[in-house]
């Protein structure tokens, strides 16, 4: 069996190290590693297949930078010829990036079937790109890999045959567990020891310039009594670079984006996680902490019923207050909602007997 794996972001990254590793392991299985290069920054992209000793990709796209149409349409002609040269049995595709969605339409206009990992998630907002890519990928895709009960509902209630759905487990939680012991402390934070951790990139927190005040004012009145480490995503940095006169406290140390052993350091040694990001949300709770998400919304409701995240809208929210009333929270290590940690084992079953 041949698979070909599309990638292009760096939960990606991530979340394919789990699978390719179990593909490794299994005889009569080949995969073809394609990087579109939607995250064209080093230190975004290069430093995970160093990391998470992924093997190099077999087909470097190197397709990012412009716009979501742009780099989209691009990604389908490239991947297209790949596919044409490959003939895969089957494409696997992570996630609800521009890069998953490419992939996803490259293929079923071939009539090559589509295995999406991480499928079912929902914010119930289109404004976000990533919810339309998430949408369009799940209904064009022959497998659905559910990480949570609340996504296989999702699927059902959008009229999906329940024959292509299974519920799996979270990637993201097998990945925690295999590089958890390999953590390793930023030298940008070496004497820093009592902290918060926030991550803000989602788009529609860094291009409405009223919105990213609000968090940066937030943060500000947190960091009086709370030492905060700000990892700036390109795109954050961009904005901020260009953001009329703000006075950033003293103890907001803004530091470079930081490679995923270290990101796991950071989420294993902060007191609590503020963030905009999916990903992170969850890598709070796989690391016992609390989180306020920075979000109208989250497609991970589960956290927030089971009162280990907060949404905090910077819209209209008390940010402050909201992180007062979550810092301490104690995260309920026996809390099982995103599996065991052997996902990628299960995906890979399920696809060999397909």
């Amino acid at each position: 069996m041949k698979i070909i794996t599309i990638i292009g972001a760096r939960p990606q990254f991530i979340k394919a190290a789990v699978v390719s590793r179990v593909i490794r392991e299994i005889s009569g299985v080949d995969e073809i590693l394609i990087h579109t290069g939607q995250h064209f920054d080093a230190n975004m992209s290069d430093v995970f297949f160093e990391e998470l000793d992924i093997r190099r990709p077999d087909y470097q796209l190197k397709i990012g930078g412009g716009t979501h149409g742009q780099n989209t349409g691009r990604m389908i002609e490239a991947i297209e010829k790949v596919l044409l040269a490959e003939k895969p049995d089957w494409v696997l595709v992570y996630g609800d990036t521009d890069s998953t969605l490419a992939g996803t339409l490259a293929a079923v206009k071939l009539h090559i079937p589509i295995a999406h990992v991480e499928a079912g998630l929902r914010s119930f907002n289109r404004q976000m790109p990533e919810e339309i890519n998430r949408l369009l990928t799940d209904h064009a895709a022959g497998i659905l890999f559910a990480p949570t009960d609340t996504a296989v509902q999702n699927l059902k209630n959008e009229g999906i045959s329940d024959l292509k759905v299974h519920q799996v487990g979270d990637v993201m939680y097998d990945a925690t567990l295999f590089y958890k012991e390999k953590a390793k402390k930023p030298d940008s934070v070496q004497d820093i020891k009592d902290f918060v951790l926030c991550t803000i990139h989602r788009a529609e927190n860094t291009n409405d310039l009223n919105r990213l005040i609000r968090i940066i004012n937030a943060l500000n009145r947190i960091a009086e009594d709370h030492i905060i480490i700000l990892p700036v995503h390109p795109r954050t940095a961009g904005v901020i670079s260009k953001m009329p006169k703000i006075q950033i406290h003293e103890n907001i140390h803004i530091i470079d984006p930081v490679g995923f052993l270290e990101m796991n350091w950071l989420l294993q040694n902060c007191s609590l996680v503020m963030t905009d990001s999916g990903g992170v949300q969850k890598e709070a709770f796989f690391h016992l902490k609390p989180c306020v998400t920075l979000r109208d919304e989250t497609e991970w409701v589960e956290l927030v019923k089971a009162g280990v995240n907060m949404l905090a809208s910077p819209e209209d929210a008390d940010i402050p207050a909201i992180f007062k009333s979550m810092y301490g929270h104690s995260v309920d290590k026996n809390l099982n909602l995103y599996g065991d940690g052997q996902t990628g084992k299960r995906v890979l079953e399920i696809m060999m007997n397909k």
